[in-house]
């Protein structure tokens, strides 16, 4: 497929770059994209949960009443889980959520979603830009002539910007990512994909 490469003020520059079918017109797989995203949002989670065991719980380990001829249930301890202020049974304890998802498997998810935002004509590439300093209300500017307002946005870069990712960085709806960190979450939450035209290239050899 071909798309017209725009320029930041959202005007034609009258090229046209041709995207390969072999990324952006495959045969989706819905699985493998919740595959995808199921580990990248796992990996996310720091794991560090924790709650007290009767065992952790400080207080008194006497005998709180005899054990028979009252009429209730047996008590040993003020610790216990059936009582306010004891511990908590079978509570959460600190653990990693990372799993291992085969290669190939994170392509195939990745090349989905690009397929998904190509066939809803969210997919734009846009001429090379730098900003002269890090201000988010220049790159805003540029994210209004060339998205909708309100749009979440989603610009790839051939390489890591720094002056581009501080403007962006402070915008709830506008991620800046290098090629080399795409992935299948960041693509399907934003309304629209941004390519420079020199990523176009970059991503065709990182997928193949």
């Amino acid at each position: 497929m071909e798309l017209e490469v725009i320029n930041r003020e959202g005007e034609s520059t009258g090229k046209k770059v041709t995207l390969a079918d072999a990324i952006y017109a495959i045969e989706p797989n819905d699985h493998v994209i919740y595959l995808d995203v199921k580990q990248h949002l796992a990996n996310r989670r720091q794991g560090t949960h924790k709650a007290k065991e009767r065992a952790e719980i400080v207080g008194s380990t006497k005998k709180l009443k005899k054990q028979k001829g009252t009429g209730t249930a047996r008590a040993g301890s003020i610790k216990s889980p059936l009582f306010r202020g004891g511990g908590r049974i079978f509570g959460p304890r600190p653990r990693d959520y990372h799993f291992k998802l085969n290669r190939k498997v994170k392509s195939l998810a990745r090349k989905s979603a690009l397929t998904y935002k190509a066939k809803e004509n969210n997919i734009t590439v846009v001429e090379d830009f730098n900003l002269e300093a890090p201000k988010t209300q220049d790159y805003q500017k540029v994210l209004n002539n060339i998205s909708e307002k309100n749009e979440k946005t989603l610009l790839i870069l051939p390489d890591h910007n720094k002056n581009l990712y501080l403007s962006s960085r402070n915008l709830p709806k506008a991620k800046v990512l290098p090629c080399s960190q795409i992935n299948t979450f960041e693509l399907l939450n934003a309304d629209k994909v941004l390519i420079f035209e020199s990523s176009v290239e970059q991503i065709e050899n990182l997928f193949n």
